[in-house]
C-alpha cells in the first residue's frame, strides 16, 4: 500500500523518511519513551536511521505496519503512531509522544484519526491497544479515545528481554459510530449456557 497522509485541525499524520531521522532520534532520547516502549535502549542514531529508512517504508510496502509521524503545522515532530496488522480484521495501535508535547491531547487526536482510517480503509473490525502495566499515560490516551479495557495479560510483553504484564483494550468500529465489515454477535446479557 502507498503511504497516506491524514490531517486534523491541529495535526498532520504522514509517513516518516530519512529526512526525519534526526527528529526521531532526538525525541526518543527521552528515558520515558525508552522505558515504556519496546524500542532499543540505548537508542542509537543507527536505530533511528533503520527505522525511518527501512522499517517504516517496508511496513507500508508489505501492509504489515502502517506508521505515521505526528506533526504540528510548523513541521515539528510531536510523536509516532503505528497500526500493526495481526490477523484478518485485527490490528494493534501503538504510540509515543515527545516529552515537550505531552498533555496537549495530540496523541489522543492522532489515535482517533488513525483508528477511523483503519476501520474505513483497512477493513479492521477490532483495534487493540496494549501497554505495560503502570504506563498510565498510554492508558489515559486509550481511555480518552474510547478503548474498552479488557484486562491484564500476564507475561504478554517482552520489553528488552524481560517479560512483563500488560493491559489490553479494544476499540470497535461501532465505538466510533462506524459500520463493521463483518457482523458482530456479542454474548447475551444473561448467559443461558448449557
Amino acid at each position: 500500500m502507498d503511504p497516506v497522509t491524514l490531517t486534523t485541525d491541529r495535526l498532520l499524520l504522514r509517513t516518516v523518511g530519512s529526512h526525519d531521522t534526526d527528529a526521531v532520534y532526538d525525541a526518543v532520547q527521552d528515558p520515558d519513551i525508552q522505558r515504556w516502549t519496546t524500542i532499543p535502549s540505548p537508542y542509537l542514531r543507527e536505530h533511528a536511521s533503520g527505522f525511518t529508512g527501512q522499517m517504516v517504508p517496508d511496513g507500508w510496502a508489505d501492509g504489515s505496519v502502517f506508521t505515521f509521524g505526528v506533526f504540528v503545522p510548523s513541521g515539528e515532530l510531536v510523536g509516532m503512531l503505528a497500526i500493526t496488522m495481526h490477523s484478518l480484521g485485527v490490528g494493534e495501535v501503538g504510540f509515543w509522544v515527545a516529552k515537550e508535547h505531552r498533555g496537549n491531547g495530540y496523541i489522543t487526536e492522532a489515535t482517533l484519526t488513525a483508528s477511523r482510517w483503519a476501520f474505513t480503509k483497512l477493513g479492521i473490525d477490532r483495534l487493540e491497544w496494549r501497554a505495560e502495566v503502570g504506563n498510565k499515560g498510554s492508558r489515559a490516551v486509550a481511555e480518552r479515545v474510547g478503548f474498552t479495557l479488557e484486562g491484564t495479560l500476564r507475561s504478554a510483553i517482552n520489553n528488552k528481554g524481560v517479560r512483563r504484564d500488560c493491559w489490553v483494550g479494544s476499540l470497535l468500529p461501532s465505538d466510533l459510530g462506524l459500520p463493521s465489515t463483518a457482523p458482530y454477535l456479542p454474548p447475551p446479557s444473561s448467559p443461558s449456557g448449557v
